[in-house]
């Protein structure tokens, strides 16, 4: 079967300056994906090179076996690349349900946003200026879930939330994966909560994979500690 994504030898960046050296990967339908690794690593900079964001240098994207590499992120998202931004990219003035009809593509809709996020259905007359950090974060997700991704990529969803909104997203991540539709590719500093979602983990460092395998045999070795500066519990 063919890999949902599909990244060979890239290297990437912004203007001259190279981020990534030499990134591959590749994804199957329904992967669980964590990124790990240090600010700087490289990890934001790996999800927008996915979306076609970035300066490619070298090497190719392809998502479903098709080569994207030189294709405009509005087309990756029409052939099912989404990406939820650290910056959330909401419309401030406009209301919750305005926000989600303006992404809205293909067969995604309102009573599924809500479902996923109830509160967004009680705050749906609310203009994006009025909401929380946690509800902006809620209706950036759904905003990106409103165009129909098979591949969600999510830089970063738990930055800044409190406690109860970070479980509250997580159990939502298990949501959209559940069905093994959608490949999910999860940046996150909150180690723990991303290996406990992930199927597979990448640590990164200085633009590289220094790592790639099992979430559970990262979550069981030093070299979270060594490359992050942070212990599992066990």
């Amino acid at each position: 079967m063919t890999d949902a994504l599909t990244l060979s030898d890239v290297t990437a960046g912004y203007g001259p300056t190279h981020v990534l050296n030499g990134i591959s990967l590749a994804l199957p339908r329904g992967e669980r994906l964590a990124v790990i690794g240090r600010n700087g690593a490289g990890k934001t900079t790996l999800l927008a090179t996915i979306m076609g964001l970035t300066r490619m240098h070298g090497g190719t994207v392809a998502v479903n076996g098709q080569d994207v590499t030189a294709l405009a992120p509005y087309r990756r998202n029409a052939l099912g690349v989404g990406l939820v931004p650290q910056t959330r990219d909401i419309f401030k003035s406009l209301s919750v349900e305005e926000n989600l009809l303006a992404a809205q593509s293909g067969e995604a809709t309102l009573d599924e946003a809500y479902a996923l996020f109830p509160r967004l259905k009680e705050r749906r007359r609310n203009g994006g200026a009025q909401l929380s950090g946690g509800e902006q974060q809620m209706l950036a997700i759904a905003r990106t879930l409103m165009t129909g991704p098979e591949i969600l990529l999510l830089d970063e969803p738990l930055e800044g939330l409190a406690p109860v909104i970070c479980e509250q997203l997580m159990q939502v991540f298990e949501d959209i994966a559940a069905d093994g539709r959608r490949t999910v590719v999860l940046v996150e500093q909150h180690a723990e909560a991303a290996l406990g979602f992930a199927s597979r983990a990448l640590l990164m460092a200085g633009g590289g994979i220094v790592h790639d395998g099992p979430a559970e045999s990262l979550k069981n070795s030093d070299l979270l500690e060594r490359h992050i500066g942070v212990a599992m519990s066990h």
